[in-house]
């Protein structure tokens, strides 16, 4: 498939190909970037795969809430998006994890990381943590979810670490360590 028909271009019978095939393009990226035609191809794509990794990452306890919604809104509203871009983005990539979660997961999160740079894979995962904890606490299942995520991005333990130690708080109220002074451990 044609980077342009990715985009959801039609070109004419005519008209070469003017990028080369990308196989690792999924349909779950495809939906959201159609829907996002005004902005540049790669911010589009850029947008439509960190979008997806975010609501897999509010999926990860099986449950995306309003809270993570509007988390997400606001990751994506910080990265060039308007509000009203930033929701039906939200929106369509909440769906698309919903009804193609399982099978989709790693491979957007492996077409991400093939088009992104490890700066921005480092954001991605800090915005994951950031949704993660929305709710002010972050699961077991949800921090497993995001040790995936980090493993799928080619981020190394040590800098994955780092990024978690940021979210610590959120991490051990829910695991019931103690947080220090005032905390409810153990």
């Amino acid at each position: 498939m044609s980077f342009l028909r990715f985009l959801g271009a039609k070109p004419a019978a005519s008209a070469p190909t003017e990028r080369p095939q990308v196989e690792s393009e999924t349909e779950a990226v495809r939906r959201i970037v159609a829907r996002l035609e005004t902005l540049p191809p790669e911010t589009a794509r850029s947008l439509a795969g960190m979008a997806y990794v975010l609501a897999r990452a509010a999926n990860a306890d099986m449950n995306i809430s309003d809270v993570e919604t509007a988390a997400m809104v606001q990751e994506l509203t910080g990265s060039g998006l308007d509000e009203a871009q930033a929701v039906l983005v939200v929106e369509m990539a909440k769906l698309q994890e919903l009804t193609t979660g399982g099978t989709s997961d790693y491979l957007v999160t492996r077409e991400f990381r093939e088009h992104s740079t490890m700066e921005q894979r480092m954001a991605l995962l800090r915005a994951c943590y950031h949704i993660a904890a929305a709710d002010d606490s972050i699961t077991s299942m949800e921090n497993s979810s995001l040790v995936e995520i980090a493993s799928e991005l080619d981020i190394s333990r040590e800098e994955a670490a780092q990024i978690r130690a940021e979210f610590a708080d959120k991490i051990s109220a829910r695991f019931g360590f103690s947080t220090g002074a005032g905390g409810t451990g153990g």
